[in-house]
């Protein structure tokens, strides 16, 4: 497969071409998701990658989604039967400013963009984060990327967090998009972690099976909880024992919920080291948590060829993995 070499530009993010401006999508709500809030509907409802949540409820303030032909608030309970309009507007044109900051690319071509993403950089923007994003960086870097996810995430199909370095895919067109998102829902990418954990694992491998949902105690922390969740599951093995209080594993996802490796692994009683949200007092050199998305496999939008990328453990992560077997 050749490789399109882009050059830089100031545009910002592209105007989508096979989504906008069609009929409204409709859907009708069945016994199972009767009581659901109208947003969570629609953002379930929707193709996977299409849309987030903060997405959809500004659709729903705009009046781009409509219950049985009126409009209602975003935290509106769906019912049995009700007709769920929505209409895709036009992204308007993207306020964020194009940064030349390095790229560390994988792979591009005129579809694709794969990046293996540092440690401590932002995907999007995000109240807090308006520049020095992986957004900011692409937008310099691409002549064009999907409008599908809005003005604040072109191009983004999925996300890792700011302290977890590692390979990160994003689509430069709306075809590229909606086949890269149908592979995340279809759960057919691979995408295999390397992880630090603190404790002796004793299992070679195994598999965690557990739901994941926002936290009742905490909304901005997600937990192992039934109601209100979605399944999320997560395979292990185990690379290396350092000694009796860490180990380093190999983690591979089955499903892609929020912070999945961090909940799941606090739920079994191996936190990530370095973890600030769920893991214990800080008891490494990293700032983040030791958690490093290193193979990133699909198929290519296009022509259907797999792909599939490595990225080396960051120095960082493997200082601290050097000073740990010298223990």
């Amino acid at each position: 497969m050749s490789i399109k070499k882009l050059n830089k530009t100031d545009m910002t993010a592209s105007r989508s071409t096979s989504l906008f401006n069609e009929d409204p999508l409709e859907f009708t709500v069945d016994e199972t998701q009767s009581g659901q809030r109208l947003d969570k509907y629609v953002t379930d409802s929707l193709e996977e990658g299409t849309a987030s949540r903060t997405l959809v409820q500004e659709w729903i303030r705009s009046g781009s989604i409509m219950v049985d032909g009126r409009p209602v608030k975003a935290n509106h309970k769906v019912s049995v039967e009700e007709t769920v309009t929505v209409v895709i507007p036009e992204p308007e044109q993207a306020v964020i400013d194009p940064q030349d900051i390095p790229l560390e690319i994988a792979y591009e071509d005129s579809d694709v963009i794969v990046i293996n993403k540092p440690r401590g950089m932002v995907v999007h923007p995000a109240p807090g984060h308006y520049s020095g994003t992986l957004v900011n960086a692409l937008i310099f870097h691409c002549t064009d990327l999907s409008g599908i996810n809005g003005v604040l995430r072109p191009g983004i199909v999925h996300r890792i967090d700011k302290d977890t370095s590692g390979l990160i895919m994003a689509a430069k067109n709306d075809l590229a998009h909606a086949s890269l998102a149908a592979q995340l829902k279809e759960h057919t990418v691979t995408r295999k972690y390397i992880a630090l954990v603190h404790g002796k694992v004793p299992h070679e491998h195994g598999t965690i099976d557990a739901p994941i949902g926002r936290d009742p105690q905490d909304r901005k922390l997600f937990t192992v909880i039934e109601r209100g969740s979605k399944r999320a599951v997560t395979h292990f093995a185990v690379l290396e024992r350092l000694g009796e209080d860490f180990t380093l594993l190999e983690l591979q996802l089955e499903t892609g919920r929020t912070h999945q490796i961090r909940v799941h692994l606090k739920y079994i009683g191996y936190p990530l080291a370095g973890d600030p949200m769920y893991g214990r007092n800080k008891t490494i050199g990293l700032k983040g948590q030791a958690l490093h998305a290193a193979v990133l496999g699909f198929k290519h939008p296009r022509s259907g060829e797999y792909l599939e990328f490595n990225a080396p453990i960051p120095a960082d992560m493997e200082h601290e993995l050097m000073i740990l077997r010298q223990r």
